[in-house]
């Protein structure tokens, strides 16, 4: 981790005119690497996150905190001339634009890739949808929860026979985010190399069935459809939630010398050469006699003490903490996942920290709703 990363993208100007999380979440990632990002907001309310609260932090909800530091904040309605006109000279001098228009928004308004190509041919153009601009599916609303039900995400997640159950962050937000953060850092080399802008659309559920990964490649693979798993792994065993005597402890045995390992910390030498579980593969198959023996053995301690053990044996394992035990740990104190960013009175707020900048005096708080007008006109158009 080091604060180099914090000005690789100095001098790259961005035009934010996403709403909600996954381009603002892009967005954000651009800032943290330095790069100028101004926030094109409605003039009325703005972003509609910044009211999605409780919680509060004074008018910003934190859904709003989350993905908007280190960007400055600008209101234009692109259906007034005064304020289109705005528009096109910002774009003029924009490196970078996010937006996730609706289809017949960006025609209308003449913010589609083409018309905005005719005013700086070297910008490149993110554009973000729920399930595509074109196809029977384009236009179609696409918030994270819809996303998350209808790419199989939600189906390959809750309890093996219970209802299926959404992520407990909108992860496909979040992945879609840093998807068009990689896209927009390719079409930047692109762009190096070849001096020529590029217009990159991507989809919410694109990059939630990519985000599937081996679950989805499974299915692909085999034509069948992956089991709900609970808390539980379909190839690895054992590796799953196992309550301890005082709560809950997460084992993830992830080869067969964990397992051997495991076994000896444990004090089972029996298990550690009972040929039945010898293997992962035939740890999987047996999955029904050895999970239970596992299970057993793992209530016989506190999980501290079975952290201690089994940490010192080289087997993967940890607590299960909620954030208030993540935040007051020695883990969160070195890592520091909790940073101040300051606002624009002066005063400082406690955000998250992004895992590229490790200074917290880097990080500028999230904007007020057409809080640096002047200044961006002033630095942007010298006006």
């Amino acid at each position: 981790m080091t604060d180099t990363l914090a000005s690789s993208l100095v001098g790259l100007r961005v035009m934010d005119a996403s709403r909600v999380l996954a381009g603002p979440y892009a967005g954000q990632v651009l800032a943290d690497l330095g790069a100028d990002v101004i926030k094109i907001e409605q003039p009325q309310g703005g972003d509609e996150t910044r009211g999605w609260g409780p919680p509060y932090v004074g008018t910003l909800s934190a859904y709003f905190l989350a993905c908007n530091r280190g960007k400055r904040s600008i209101a234009l309605d692109l259906r007034a001339a005064d304020d289109r006109h705005i528009w096109q000279k910002l774009v003029a001098k924009a490196d970078i634009l996010i937006e996730n228009f609706k289809v017949d928004t960006t025609k209308h308004l003449q913010v589609d890739a083409s018309s905005l190509h005719k005013i700086n041919p070297n910008l490149i153009i993110c554009s973000l949808s729920g399930f595509g601009r074109t196809g029977s599916s384009a236009g179609r609303p696409g918030y994270d929860f819809v996303v998350q039900a209808m790419s199989g995400m939600m189906a390959a997640t809750g309890p093996k026979e219970g209802p299926p159950y959404k992520f407990g962050v909108a992860i496909a937000d979040i992945v879609t985010g840093l998807y068009a953060a990689i896209a927009i850092l390719a079409a930047v080399r692109h762009r190096t190399l070849t001096g020529q802008g590029l217009a990159v659309e991507l989809s919410l559920v694109d990059c939630a069935v990519a985000t599937m990964a081996n679950v989805g490649q499974s299915y692909v693979s085999t034509a069948k459809v992956p089991a709900r798993q609970g808390n539980a792994h379909a190839q690895i065993v054992p590796y799953e939630v196992f309550a301890s005597a005082d709560g809950w402890i997460v084992l993830a045995v992830g080869n067969d010398q964990q397992w051997q390992r495991f076994c000896a910390a444990a004090g089972r030498v029996d298990l550690a050469v009972d040929q039945r579980f010898l293997t992962n593969d035939g740890r999987v198959q047996r999955r029904d006699e050895l999970v239970p023996i596992v299970a057993t053995i793992m209530q016989a301690k506190n999980t501290a003490v079975w952290e201690s053990l089994l940490g010192a044996s080289g087997v993967p394992c940890g607590p299960i903490w909620d954030l208030q035990t993540l935040m007051s740990s020695k883990l969160a104190s070195e890592r520091r996942f909790v940073v101040k960013a300051t606002q624009a009175d002066g005063t400082e707020i406690d955000l998250l920290r992004s895992p590229l900048v490790s200074e917290p005096g880097l990080l500028r708080a999230p904007p007020a709703l057409n809080g640096h007008r002047q200044e961006i006109l002033q630095d942007w158009l010298g006006s």
